[in-house]
């Protein structure tokens, strides 16, 4: 009886090793992933960067009197063009009016003053009080005049009217716009673009630069345009630097605020192009990723995409280097320290 039951408990050991066995075999053939790599190699290409922007003004005005007042007239509406130097506002002039009398009254003081000095029969101190006072008046006079009349510094278009006539102006923010101003004129020719290139480019990037400008709302054409200012520091959040670019805008075609596309053609450069369908995108987002065989193990590494080339593209990544084993087959099963099997 003994025997058979040493009997029976062995065979049910047996059998249980054998199982536990076969499940790990399964489990071993489960995380074993075939994939099929190629090595990493830089090319020479032809290497554009492109931007997406906006269209802005290179010069926008909001004109205001230096105080505020009684608006007499608004001699201009949205859209007019206008040129530098251009009366465009003219504030109520009753002050002036005042003003205007008070030193025409000063400038008969100051010519009797005048002649008492020449015959002897004044003060010094007298004179110098009358010629204070009138020198005052004077230059307050002129600064008045420039306030009443509001010419354009500038020469382009009316892009906003906050104010009409015979409103009191306040020189506070007024509208969405927030600002203060009684109108709002903007440079319409040349107009101005900012971009933000990768420090890994600013070598390459000269003023004077030529770049290309292309919209959605005139699909065939393009407007030519040049670098005019490369901003001296690194943003340190994105390690990119801000490019200043000026668009020519005689026809007036392009506005101030339209969405648009920067290209900039930087020649011949060495970089890694591997097949489009190697690089992964994370659902959800827009981050791209690619996997290495490093050593029988998968390794995902992020990557930014640059220039494409039909069925290939370039990528970018300061952990990837010629040489790398990419794995362009079985990629999408893989989540990161898989044990993989090369095939060929």
């Amino acid at each position: 009886m003994k025997k058979l039951i040493f009997s029976m408990l062995s065979l049910a050991i047996l059998l249980l090793f054998t199982s536990c066995s076969k499940t790990a075999n399964k489990q071993e053939s489960v995380a074993t992933q075939m994939v099929r790599v190629i090595t990493l190699k830089k090319q020479v290409i032809d290497k554009t960067l492109e931007f997406p922007a906006t269209l802005e003004s290179k010069k926008e005005i909001n004109l205001v009197p230096a105080t505020a007042g009684k608006i007499d007239r608004i001699l201009v509406k949205i859209g007019d063009h206008v040129s530098k130097g251009q009366l465009v506002v003219q504030m109520d002039p009753t002050q002036l009016i005042n003003a205007q009398i008070q030193f025409e009254n000063l400038q008969r003081d100051m010519a009797r003053s005048e002649a008492l000095r020449k015959s002897g029969t004044i003060t010094q101190q007298a004179y110098d009080q009358t010629k204070s006072q009138f020198d005052l008046n004077k230059t307050n006079l002129q600064y008045m005049q420039k306030n009443i009349d509001l010419r354009s510094p500038i020469s382009g278009v009316v892009s906003a009217k906050n104010y009409e006539d015979q409103e009191m102006y306040s020189g506070s923010p007024i509208g969405q716009s927030g600002k203060a101003a009684i109108i709002t004129i903007d440079e319409m020719n040349p107009l101005k673009v900012l971009i933000d290139i990768p420090e890994s480019y600013l070598s390459q990037i000269n003023l004077g630069m030529k770049v290309l400008i292309s919209t959605d709302v005139y699909p065939d054409k393009t407007f030519p345009a040049r670098v005019v200012r490369i901003y001296p520091t690194i943003d340190q959040s994105t390690l990119s630097v801000k490019v200043e670019i000026e668009v020519a805008n005689g026809n007036e075609l392009l506005k101030p605020g339209m969405f648009c596309r920067a290209t900039i053609d930087i020649g011949k450069v060495n970089a890694l192009v591997v097949p489009y369908q190697a690089v992964l995108k994370l659902q959800g987002s827009d981050e791209r990723y690619v996997f290495l065989d490093k050593n029988g193990r998968s390794q995902r590494i992020t990557v930014k995409l640059g220039t494409r080339f039909n069925d290939q593209t370039e990528i970018i990544s300061d952990q990837i280097k010629e040489g790398d084993q990419l794995i362009v087959v079985g990629q999408s099963r893989l989540i990161g320290g898989d044990t993989l099997t090369v095939v060929h």
